[in-house]
Parts: C-alpha cells; structure tokens; sequence
C-alpha cells in the first residue's frame, strides 16, 4: 500500500457507534440479555432505529451515527423498560444504563400523597386525582396482569377515566387500565420503578349542587388531601381543616379513613392569574414543587408545607371529556 494511500485511512473519520455497559442496580452487577435500542425523537414520534443485547460483561454497541434531532435509548429488561436522552451533541459512547429486577409485588412502594380535586360546575363534577409513588428500595414493582396502582372509581364516571403516569425522570404518558376482582375498583399497568413515580387521573360524575358524593380510598395513603378550589365549599366528617393554599385559594383537607361522604356547594371561580398561561388546558405539563415531608419535621411545619404543596394540584387540568382508556394495553417497549 502506498504512502498516500495509508494517510487517506488515518484522515477517514471512525465509524460512530453506540456503546456503553447495562448495570443492574438491585444486584449491583453487569446486566446480560438486557435489550437496549437506539430510537430517533422526531415528528413521527419514537421510531426505533437499531438494536442489540448486552453481553455477558453487560457491554452492548449499537453500529449506529447519532446526529441530528435527539434520540432516545430504552433498554428493556425484566418486563420494564428503562430510559435515556441522548441530546444533540451528548456523548454515545462508554455509558451506563440502569435497570433493575422487577417483581409482582409491591415490595418498598408506597403511596406517600394522595390528593382529590373536586371542582363541580353546570351539574357535572370533574374529579382529578393525583398518586405519588415513593419506590425506596432497588426492585422495580410490575404486574401487568393486576396493575400496580389501584384506584377507586365511581359508578357515574361510566368507566371513563383519562390516566397519565410519569416514571421517575420521565414524562407523562397515558397508561393502560386493568380489571380488578372489584367492579368499583380499577389498575393502571404502569411500573413503579425505584424513584418517584406519579399517576394523575381525571374522570366526570354527574352531580348536584350539595348533594352528598361518595369515595374511597383503596390505597394505603401516608397521606390523602380532599381538595375543593376557590369558590367550592367542602364539607364532611372526619375532615382536618388544613387552610387555604396561598396562590390559589384552595381549601385543603387532611383525610386519614377509607371512605368518606361529603358535599359541595359552590362551582368553580375564575383563576385569580391573569397571566394568560395556558399550562392549565395543556394537560399534565407542569413541574411538581411539592416540598418532601419528611418523618420527623414538626408537624405544625408539615401541615403547612401541604398546604403549599398541594397547590401544584391545581395547576393540572385535563380534557373535560376524558377519554375511555379501559381495555387498552400497552406493550412493555412503550412503558416509561
């Protein structure tokens, strides 16, 4: 080979590949079998480009160029997905994904907010309801089957109810139902990885003003608020009166039971921001800023820091026709 010839390979730029290690956080070792592939953020949505699985040292390479819009990998493994942005210009190459082992139980997830937002008007009520998960411990909780929340939903909602759930780090994206042994109770198939993970749902009851409305709660809630927005009055038994939220003028209440009767006058008042954002008709596009309450805080400095927290509640407000999602089902690929 002539000496030109070799300076022409060495100036020829290295083929660009995606390489990196699959650590499974729960054993703390490298991850074998794991799927791991390569797709393109664009306006047709998520389409997969490439694929691969990790080796038995955990190392995978994906003989694919990243240029371009950004890219998204997901790496699946145990029945759940996991993600990771690649933004333009973000390194490809030497990177750690995490996964974990996933079981059918629930194991160290537990519900550490529940909050009900009432807001009745022109004889329908429309009911949002927010879970936050708190996953402690390195076991992800998934079952399809059964679901992993599972929720309380009134007969006059027709089985509509509009879910969104958001993986920790991730974004909201709807979430598929599933049947319980209750007719009065659904799941929602959605892992609760370790993190924070949040469901917020929204369905319409009919309803008239100060008649009595009837729930449940069939988690076990660390801790459960019934909101009521500004010109609504709640009222009921077994209530802790927690204030009003500052910003928007929400009356909060402290529920510690399993099923509660309460009625509401009242509809719902204009929003006192007159910024013009539209954040509230865009869906669950906001940005939790709810301060963790945490074990031993004071517990005055608790309540009062849920008062303020719960407010971000009020900021989420979806379709008023929510669609009917129940008996769809989503393939573990296109799970957060």
């Amino acid at each position: 080979m002539s000496k030109t010839a070799v300076l022409f390979l060495f100036a020829l730029p290295a083929f660009a590949a995606v390489t990196g290690t699959v650590i499974n956080r729960t054993t703390g070792k490298p991850q074998p079998g794991a799927t791991v592939g390569l797709n393109l953020l664009g306006q047709n949505g998520i389409e997969l480009i490439d694929q691969a699985k990790s080796d038995a040292q955990g190392k995978f390479t994906i003989n694919q160029e990243v240029t371009g819009p950004p890219h998204l990998i997901r790496t699946a493994y145990d029945g759940v997905t996991y993600n990771h942005m690649l933004p333009p210009g973000s390194p490809t190459t030497d990177l750690t994904l995490e996964v974990y082992n996933s079981s059918k139980e629930p194991g160290a997830a537990k519900v550490s907010k529940h909050m009900l937002l009432f807001e009745p008007s022109g004889g329908q009520m429309v009911v949002n309801e927010t879970f936050l998960y708190n996953n402690d411990g390195k076991i992800a909780w998934n079952d399809p089957d059964n679901g992993t929340l599972h929720f309380y939903l009134a007969a006059g909602a027709g089985g509509k109810v509009k879910v969104n759930a958001t993986a920790p780090g991730g974004m909201p994206i709807g979430a598929a139902l599933t049947k319980t042994s209750r007719p009065d109770v659904m799941g929602v198939d959605f892992p609760v990885k370790p993190g924070e993970t949040r469901f917020d749902l929204t369905y319409s009851v009919p309803y008239a003003d100060g008649a009595a409305y009837e729930g449940k709660i069939v988690t076990k809630d660390e801790n459960t608020y019934l909101i009521a927005p500004n010109g609504v009055t709640l009222t009921g038994e077994g209530l802790n009166d927690l204030g009003q939220e500052p910003r928007t003028q929400a009356h909060i209440f402290g529920f510690a039971g399993t099923s509660y009767s309460i009625k509401l006058t009242g509809a719902v008042a204009a929003s006192a921001d007159n910024s013009g954002s539209t954040d509230q008709d865009n869906g669950p596009q906001i940005e939790q800023i709810m301060p963790r309450l945490y074990g031993k805080a004071i517990p005055i400095m608790a309540i009062a820091l849920g008062i303020l927290a719960v407010g971000f509640v009020l900021l989420y407000r979806s379709q008023p026709s929510p669609q009917n999602v129940q008996g769809a089902k989503t393939s573990p690929q296109s799970r957060k």
